[in-house]
């Protein structure tokens, strides 16, 4: 049993959260076995030094997630289900999705279970319970601009729309400001999503050249034609590239916009996981700037939430009809589950706790893959990695997977078909605990550094 005890004393969070963490991490790994018997909660709170109240609703927490069931005087015992249960994890890494890492000791599913609860706790019939006004509850519309506007954008709640996560935000932006034939600037390498929108309302995407400083607004200008009509870009921690845009340039790109009456379609996913944000560039240029803030990317895709900011009160009002002909609403009580973190702290506990847990992965992966030539932001949880020597995309991509990991072929983020440049982007959060990350990097470095003719040995 030693080997599973939590060290209370270093573990960050209320004490039965992280022995509740400590015996799913060790069912996770197979040192805790489906139909084992655990101790019996006095004895675990006899070696924890806690008291059994403690360990009492830790184990109710395991009992509700369904890792452990009790039986009667018998004790509790590890589900026989259980290993299916914990396999459930590949199925975001089989999707490619790129998703925040969770950090221990259960503090998202504590922070959804007593915020809920808070929220159903009134009498009667709750109304959020019911359908909402279109754009979103003139209270979580309010929050949302009181947080805008301590974020340096000066924002009234008439300004945002509730969408039901950033990719309806897209859609609704881009069926109001464009039409069939116009010119939507991005990077050379663009997140899938906004392409897919793109063929849907038969847009050009033209490809801007950028670096590790982000897109060269100097490229942006030279580009611009008649047809132009608005510019995308994920200006901090960019997917996939993990560029993120100098201050000089956002400054330099909202000039260009400016000029050319180029709308700006801000999709700032990872905007605030920074510890120290740069201003954005609804900040630099609100009159143009669509900006999406959504909660996927800073705390986790199920919430389906994403705060947009319009350029003036006429535009949100139109964006919200497009947001309800698309999505209806946003689920209401995820809403106002993040109105009320927003306003307790909750939102920036959980935030930091996704970042400490970035910088954590990015450790191990620098740890593992030494000398490699990969892109990240420090606080991140994405790599980008050009492949020199001969190496294959598809190749690595069909090695690694099977480990769990989250991997994508450049070529899904080519905004040009048949770019020639071949690359991968690694995601390193999601579920996936740290030694299997450690051993998903050792087998990207062994493929890396194995050579050509000795790729092709992994099955």
């Amino acid at each position: 049993m030693q080997s599973w005890l939590p060290f209370l004393a270093e573990e960050p969070g209320p004490k039965y959260l992280a022995i509740a963490d400590a015996i799913e991490r060790a069912v996770r790994s197979g040192v805790l076995r489906p139909g084992e018997r655990l101790p019996s909660q006095r004895e675990l709170a006899r070696r924890l030094a806690v008291d059994l109240t403690t360990v009492t609703r830790a184990i109710g927490l395991l009992r509700d997630a369904g890792w452990v069931e009790g039986a009667g005087r018998l004790g509790t015992y590890v589900r026989n289900d259980a290993g299916a249960l914990a396999r459930l994890d590949d199925g975001a890494a089989e999707s490619g999705m790129n998703m925040p890492p969770q950090p221990g000791f259960a503090l998202l599913e504590e922070a959804i279970r007593t915020g809920t609860a808070k929220l159903l706790r009134v009498g009667g019939q709750s109304p959020l319970l019911q359908y909402q006004p279109n754009g979103g509850n003139l209270h979580d519309r309010a929050e949302a601009a009181a947080r805008f506007s301590g974020r340096g954008v000066a924002t009234s709640e008439d300004e945002v729309v509730i969408a039901a996560g950033g990719q309806n935000a897209l859609h609704a932006i881009l069926a109001g400001i464009a039409r069939p034939g116009d010119v939507l600037y991005a990077g050379r390498h663009v997140y899938p999503g906004l392409l897919a929108l793109a063929a849907r309302f038969s847009l050009a995407v033209v490809p801007v050249e950028g670096d590790g400083e982000g897109l060269d607004p100097d490229a942006l200008e030279a580009a611009i034609v008649p047809a132009a009509r608005a510019l995308y870009i994920v200006p901090t921690n960019d997917n996939p590239t993990t560029a993120t845009t100098t201050l000089e340039r956002r400054r330099a790109i909202a000039a260009v916009a400016r000029r050319h009456g180029l709308a700006i379609v801000e999709d700032d996913a990872y905007g605030q996981l920074p510890s120290a944000p740069l201003p954005c560039l609804a900040r630099l240029a609100p009159e143009l700037t669509w900006h999406i803030a959504s909660l996927s990317k800073i705390v986790s895709p199920v919430l389906r939430v994403a705060h947009v900011r319009a350029p003036s009160a006429q535009q949100a009002w139109r964006l919200a009809a497009d947001v309800q002909e698309t999505a209806v609403m946003a689920p209401p009580l995820n809403a106002a589950l993040v109105t009320g973190w927003m306003r307790d702290g909750t939102l920036e506990q959980l935030v930091a706790a996704i970042r400490a847990e970035a910088v954590a992965r990015q450790r191990i992966v620098a740890r593992h893959l030494p000398g490699a030539d990969y892109a990240a932001h420090p606080e991140g949880y994405h790599l980008w990695l050009p492949l020199r020597d001969g190496a294959g995309a598809a190749e690595l991509v069909a090695a690694v997977r099977p480990l769990g990991l989250s991997i994508v072929s450049g070529s899904a983020f080519a905004v040009r078909s048949g770019d020639p440049l071949e690359a991968v982007r690694i995601s390193i959060g999601g579920a996936l605990d740290h030694d299997r990350l450690r051993r998903a990097i050792e087998r990207v470095a062994a493929i890396l550094g194995g050579g050509a003719s000795r790729r092709g040995g992994f099955v």
